[in-house]
This record gives structure tokens, sequence and C-alpha cells, in this order.
């Protein structure tokens, strides 16, 4: 097989990446990433293996950003327990974050409404019966982080550049196998 330019650029395009993240992963400056995709430089073999490295290393890796669920259903600490039992009958969800604000504050899960229904539960709000916070995890990180963290918790929250941009459960995690 003959390394083109066009084929590097191709592949470039296929993995998601910009001459710019390719140069700082292969060690090699943009500019020179930019001449060698439009055939205007003969790259040292040395370089085409640097590049060829990074791109098969970039096939394999699957970060947390690729299976995360954008659409984060959430509910406020005053929301009454009812309400939440409503949104995850609706939804097909069995655990929800609490967020005051930007804040994460806690979670409700099924068994905790079942350990609470000898309350009055269209009484009780959130805040009352509120669970440990799901961990939050980089978009950046390698879902192979992800199945230590979904054995003990039900969610795993998703962050970019500080803030909760998705979710991630067990369910998301078993459709990639």
């Amino acid at each position: 097989m003959i390394v083109t330019g066009d084929y590097i650029r191709k592949l470039r395009m296929e993995r998601g990446l910009s001459q710019t993240e390719l140069a700082r992963l292969s060690n090699i400056s943009q500019a020179h990433i930019a001449k060698i995709e439009r055939g205007r430089v003969d790259p040292r073999l040395s370089t085409i293996n640097r590049i060829l490295f990074v791109m098969s290393k970039k096939e394999r890796e699957i970060h947390c950003r690729d299976i995360m669920t954008r659409d984060i259903i959430s509910v406020k600490p005053n929301t009454s327990v009812e309400k939440i039992i409503a949104i995850m009958r609706s939804s097909g969800i069995s655990q929800i974050p609490v967020f005051d604000g930007n804040d994460q504050v806690g979670s409700i899960r099924e068994t905790t409404i079942l350990h609470n229904m000898d309350k009055n539960l269209h009484r009780i709000e959130a805040k009352h019966i509120l669970d440990k916070p799901f961990p939050v995890v980089d978009s950046e990180d390698p879902v192979e982080i992800l199945p230590p963290l979904l054995d003990i918790h039900p969610a795993v929250l998703v962050s970019e550049r500080g803030r909760i941009r998705g979710i991630i459960t067990k369910s998301d995690l078993l459709e990639m196998k």
C-alpha cells in the first residue's frame, strides 16, 4: 500500500482529528501535516510511522463522550417525589441526578423511593430522600474507567470543560458490546 497525503487526510477525518490535534499527538508541526496532506513534501518513513501509529491508536480509543447521553434528565431538590416517579416512568429510567443550579447535590434511585414508600410521597421533596451524587468523569476519559464505577453507582455524569454535559448508565456501556 502506498501512503499518500490524501490517505492520511482521509484517516485523520475518519477519526475526527484536526490537523492541530494530529500534530500534537504525533509530535509533528501542524504546518508539516498540512504539507503532507497536500502532497507538497515527501515525508520520511519515521514521520509517516508516527502519524499512522497515532491514527491506529485513535481508532481503538473510545472516550466517555462517545457513549454518553447528552440529554440529561434531572430534577431540582424541591421536586416532589411523586413527580420524580412520573418522570422516571415516562422516561424509562431508574435513577435521576438532582441539581441545584449547575451543582449536582445528589441523586434519586428507584430503590430509595421503594425504601420510602411508607411516607406520603406526594408531599416529600427530593432533598429529603437524596442518595449520594453520581461520580463525574471527564468526556476525554477512556471508557475503560467506567466498569469499576458502574459496579458501585448506577450512573456516571460526564463533564466537559468543568460543566456537566452527559450521563452514562450501565445500559449505555452494555450497548457498546
